[in-house]
């Protein structure tokens, strides 16, 4: 049965909660998952309390770059740019279209994680250059029962990697949910920390030693569009 406009935007509103709620822990993993895909397979999935099936509507997710994070870039002199749709405004914001994805949203404690799916950002995203060496961070995918964020990388336009964990995304300085113009829901407050596996690649690529898991980025703002 069709979602009315109320139970669409709460659904919305779920799923780009789940972006928050979910980043709640740690950014470790102890193996857990695989036995609670195990439970899963021998249990019946549950039917989602809501769901959005296409997310291609955008609207983007956005990141308020940390001064701290410029700062250690300035230092390594490694320069920020956006790649494809991607923009950077002069006050420091990164822009990134939201062009598809889907969420299922479960009452909380019948499936663990109880918000599953992904946020697509494809054709977009941030490059870091210094000296001859240009690395690309792009085709971002949010998975917000992992809390995490995933991308291609190259370097000097060679695919380093199709698919790496790039970002943790940590929702305990999350503001509530809001609702924006234009049948629009917003989630702002996630602060976005670097991956060590993201780490380790940058250090390697540049010759540095500098860049630290859990180092902050920026906070995130995720505007997703409802009907």
């Amino acid at each position: 049965m069709p979602f009315n406009k109320h139970a669409l935007l709460s659904l919305s509103a779920a799923g780009v909660l789940a972006f928050g709620v979910s980043a709640c822990g740690s950014d470790s993993s102890d193996g857990s998952s695989a036995s609670s895909s195990d439970t899963a397979a021998a249990t019946p999935q549950p039917t989602p309390a809501a769901e959005v099936t296409d997310l291609s509507k955008g609207v983007d997710t956005e990141v308020t770059l940390d001064a701290g994070f410029v700062k250690a870039l300035g230092t390594l002199k490694l320069t920020p740019a956006p790649t494809g749709k991607a923009e950077i405004t002069k006050a420091g914001v990164a822009k990134f279209p939201i062009t598809g994805g889907n969420v299922k949203y479960y009452t909380p404690g019948t499936v663990s994680p109880y918000v599953q799916g992904e946020i697509d950002h494809d054709g977009s995203g941030l490059s870091l250059t210094g000296g001859s060496t240009k690395v690309t961070l792009t085709n971002f995918k949010i998975d917000p029962g992992a809390s995490v964020l995933t991308g291609q990388v190259s370097v000097n336009g060679k695919v380093a990697a199709a698919s790496a964990p790039l970002f943790f995304l940590d929702g305990r300085t999350l503001k509530p949910l809001a609702t924006g113009p234009n049948n629009t829901a917003i989630l702002e407050g996630t602060t976005v920390k670097l991956k060590q596996e993201a780490a380790d690649l940058l250090n390697q690529t540049f010759k540095t030693d500098a860049l630290k898991a859990g180092l902050v980025i920026g906070v995130a703002k995720i505007t997703v569009k409802t009907a």
